[in-house]
């Protein structure tokens, strides 16, 4: 598997959004999946980064990305990279990929010189929250973003210093 820097707008990119969306609906039974404003901009370095890993057929299998934050009245803070994106499509579940996407993720977000990742995903993602408590991210004591004020929004925090 290889992973790759892809603009957020490339076609393999916009593909794996449709189905992490499509994801979210069913497991939250709304229509609106992920409703945060987005767009190719936020995600292009040094400001953020978007990468897509690639099966040995050249086929887009999980996404990641980072983009950068600062001090808003969404409750973040200056230095903050946001994690967003994070999906592996059913068929590569279990091959590692998201956790090595979020380990670039982290790296580029520090050298790019942000000082805390944090990352809000919700209650029924069970996989997600393993996965980012596993890899050292805590509760953040505030939430933040754009389901900040929903029930079933869990934000995580971990330092990038």
């Amino acid at each position: 598997m290889r992973i790759e820097p892809t603009p957020y707008d490339h076609p393999d990119s916009v593909k794996l959004q449709a189905e992490v969306l499509a994801e979210y609906v069913v497991r939250y039974g709304d229509d609106e999946g992920d409703a945060t404003p987005l767009d190719a901009a936020m995600f292009t370095p040094p400001r953020g980064l978007y990468l897509l890993a690639y099966d040995p057929e050249g086929r887009p299998v999980a996404s990641g990305a980072w983009r950068g934050q600062e001090e808003n009245g969404e409750g973040y803070a200056d230095g903050d990279a946001e994690l967003k994106r994070m999906y592996v499509v059913p068929e590569a579940r279990g091959l590692g990929l998201a956790r090595r996407i979020l380990a670039a993720l982290e790296d580029d977000a520090r050298a790019a010189g942000r000082t805390r990742m944090v990352l809000e995903t919700g209650t029924e993602q069970p996989e997600a929250i393993a996965l980012y408590t596993s890899s050292g991210y805590a509760p953040s004591p505030a939430k933040f973003g754009h389901y900040r004020h929903h029930d079933n929004s869990l934000c995580f925090v971990k330092p990038l210093a």
